[in-house]
């Protein structure tokens, strides 16, 4: 089997960072990229046997853009502190790496879990991320929510199996997690988005909850499918508010 890097990037991650370990105990090289946590993430991944590197948080796509160069091993697996490699994925990707992969880069697909639910449908059930790389052909775009790998000029393959990824550990934190990501969407659609009207603000949120609930099949997930496309549709009005914020702020300069 060819070597392989896993990049995990952290902030405050001490409930999650030996269990996404220990789900890769298999692999060669443990790179945590740590933005300075303030708990106990950082002893916990050293007493593993993780190298540990802490650098300051400038956005997803430069930290992980950073972490990739740092990678010992030619193919890389790059996870959330909040996800986990179920046996059947490791199976899969070490039976890849048996030879030179023919692709750079693969998506695999993610097993959502909220408030202890596996989450069926809510527009989550096709979640897939590109995560398994090779180093010297792929970099993240510089997008701040929902960045990926650049695909243009590489070969983009596929696997079967699923990554776990537990995206919820209190309704607090989540709602958090909403708000920066609002933030960060704000900047990214800043510029497309001249002006913020009733539309912005009431019917696309309107429309995310439709598409969530009612297309996607949120309703079939039951009250946690409710609870989902709400959040969903505050995360897009939440948006257009800061985007009109920073409309506001540059007029004022």
């Amino acid at each position: 089997m060819l070597p392989l890097s896993v990049i995990i990037p952290t902030f405050n991650e001490a409930e999650h960072i030996l269990p996404v370990l220990e789900s890769v105990k298999w692999a060669d090289e443990w790179l945590v990229v740590d933005s300075f946590s303030t708990d106990a993430t950082v002893e916990r991944a050293r007493q593993f046997g993780a190298t540990v590197v802490q650098r300051a948080y400038e956005g997803p796509a430069e930290q992980k853009n950073w972490a990739i160069g740092q990678a010992r091993y030619r193919w890389v697996l790059i996870l959330d502190a909040d996800e986990r490699v179920p046996q059947a994925l490791r199976r899969e990707i070490q039976e890849l790496l048996a030879v030179e992969p023919e692709r750079d880069a693969y998506w695999i697909g993610r097993q959502n879990y909220f408030m202890g639910q596996k989450v069926r449908y809510s527009g989550w059930q096709g979640d897939a991320v590109i995560r398994l790389i090779r180093r010297d052909r792929c970099r993240y775009n510089q997008l701040k929510v929902h960045e990926e790998i650049e695909t243009s000029g590489i070969k983009v393959g596929r696997l079967t199996n699923k990554l776990e990824h537990f995206t919820y550990k209190s309704m607090e934190h989540y709602l958090a997690k909403t708000r920066r990501y609002s933030t960060w969407s704000a900047q990214d659609h800043l510029a497309k988005t001249p002006k913020v009207t009733a539309y912005h603000l009431f019917l696309k949120p309107l429309f995310r909850f439709f598409k969530h609930y009612i297309l996607k099949g949120g309703f079939l997930d039951g009250r946690t499918g409710l609870i989902i496309s709400v959040i969903m549709a505050w995360g897009v009005f939440l948006r257009y508010v800061k985007i009109r914020e920073l409309h506001w702020k540059a007029r004022e300069v």
